[in-house]
């Protein structure tokens, strides 16, 4: 009964959500052109917009569902729910952008895109609220709550029927207590013996039954399951495996063999790996193509300048570990590794430069290359920077948690890098704020770090 209610109202949420859009699209026209005024367009016009609400439609589908915007329990969250639908229409509308970038016929207008983002920001929030709303008057009125027989009468069950009946996602009703041999009754409320329960009358008097059992008992569960399944309801089990241990998307069954995750990261959940992926692709591919001209035009200068290759190639460490080739314009002569950098750090007055190079490094545009790690899928575009196979095996020993920052996509730019500590800096305060990233990474985090990349792109400290 507890996931039927919860699937019901999260289909109904998912329902409205994904009209939200058309509505969007619908008003922003409207502001901006007036009903009659879209309509009598030429015909051509008319496709491109259907073209662009399709794509906003199926790209803000897979958003919302990878930012749990219909997830009934994240309308409760205290916090970060703005930042999701923030994340959400961010990747949805960074799409269309390039969509509408690379589709060069297409005639729109792009002030309607940025009206319907706006509007669409605005209506979800209103549908977030309102289900919010019809959801508590649902459970102050104790309409559809929930019954529930609890397994358990120690005080690890009494907190959870604490937490149930003055939970806020679903009306929960406690009908009674199962007490098990050799607990203590820390409970208030009608409590029955196990072996009371073939003779309990079922009838509509329970929806569910929930075992809340502390960690040390858990291996009990198997011996009252069958004693449970006479009562034909649903039977839950509450996990706790003590503080810093979570259970969110950390169970995996892999061929019968079920493993929770002891130490979960950011980089293997479905935001990440989908649509951080999908907007890393989508922005590199942007970027090459806008700076094309610029590209050849610094090729053709570093020829000038000098021999050698246009490209500079170097081993840099990425995710979990692996070694990676990193691409960079070439801003040293040609010597060997060591001359090169692998094994120390570039000064202010380093002879190794190149004229050209001097001024790539100080505006950052040698950097540009690495677009083609981040579509190649070395890199990210944000993330920590890829250090050398030498410093790493060497800060691995003198800085503490150092490994930590391989544990997501290397990055073009990160948040230790615009906030000025890159190059020969303190390792130590870059780990922090890597670690700070990796602790509080989304897309819109991202976004700011690209924001302040641009930003400070050509005022870049110890940028040699």
């Amino acid at each position: 009964m507890i996931r039927s209610r919860l699937s019901f109202t999260r289909l109904y949420l998912k329902i409205v959500t994904l009209l939200l859009p058309a509505c969007a699209y619908f008003i922003a026209a409207n502001l901006n052109f007036g009903v009659r005024r879209l309509w009598e367009k030429s015909p051509a016009g008319i496709p491109s917009y259907w073209g662009v609400l399709l794509i906003t439609t199926i790209v803000w589908a897979i958003a919302a569902e990878e930012s749990g915007l219909w997830n009934v329990e994240q309308l409760y969250a205290p916090s970060g729910k703005s930042r999701r639908l923030l994340e959400a229409e961010a990747f949805t509308y960074a799409i269309v952008m390039v969509a509408g970038f690379l589709y060069g016929p297409a005639s729109y207008s792009p002030l309607v895109i940025a009206f319907s983002a706006a509007v669409l920001f605005v209506l979800a929030t209103i549908t977030r609220v309102l289900f919010r709303v019809f959801l508590e008057l649902m459970r102050r009125h104790g309409r559809n709550e929930v019954k529930i027989l609890i397994v358990g009468t120690d005080r690890f069950a009494y907190r959870v029927q604490t937490s149930l009946v003055h939970g806020e996602v679903l009306p929960c009703r406690v009908v009674g207590f199962v007490r098990l041999p050799g607990q203590n009754v820390a409970v208030l409320g009608q409590i029955y013996e196990l072996n009371e329960l073939p003779t309990f009358s079922n009838g509509n008097s329970i929806d569910d039954i929930i075992i809340a059992l502390p960690a040390s008992r858990l291996s009990e569960v198997q011996k009252i399951a069958p004693t449970l399944e006479k009562l034909c309801v649903p039977t839950r089990v509450v996990i706790d495996l003590g503080e810093g241990v979570g259970l969110r998307d950390r169970l995996i069954d892999l061929g019968g063999i079920n493993m929770l995750d002891l130490r979960p990261t950011l980089a293997e959940t479905g935001s990440y790996l989908f649509e951080k992926r999908i907007f890393d692709f989508a922005f590199s591919l942007f970027i090459l193509l806008v700076t094309l001209p610029l590209t050849l035009a610094i090729a053709l200068a570093i020829k000038i300048g000098g021999n050698g290759p246009v490209f500079f190639v170097q081993d840099r460490v990425g995710l979990n570990g692996r070694v990676f080739q990193i691409f960079k314009f070439r801003t040293m002569g040609v010597g060997s590794s060591c001359e090169e950098g692998d094994t120390r750090w570039t000064s202010e007055q380093d002879p190794r430069r190149t004229a050209i190079g001097a001024f790539l490094r100080k505006t950052n545009l040698d950097e540009l290359p690495q677009f083609l790690n981040v579509l190649r899928g070395d890199m990210s575009i944000v993330g920590p920077r890829p250090e050398r196979p030498f410093f790493v095996e060497r800060f691995l020993d003198e800085v503490e948690r150092y490994n930590s920052r391989h544990l997501f996509k290397a990055g073009i730019t990160g948040w230790a890098q615009v906030n000025g500590w890159r190059g020969d800096t303190s390792i130590a305060k870059r780990v922090e704020f890597d670690l700070y990233y990796l602790r509080n990474w989304s897309l819109t985090f991202d976004l700011q770090i690209i924001t302040m990349t641009l930003l400070r792109m050509f005022n870049s400290k110890n940028a040699y």
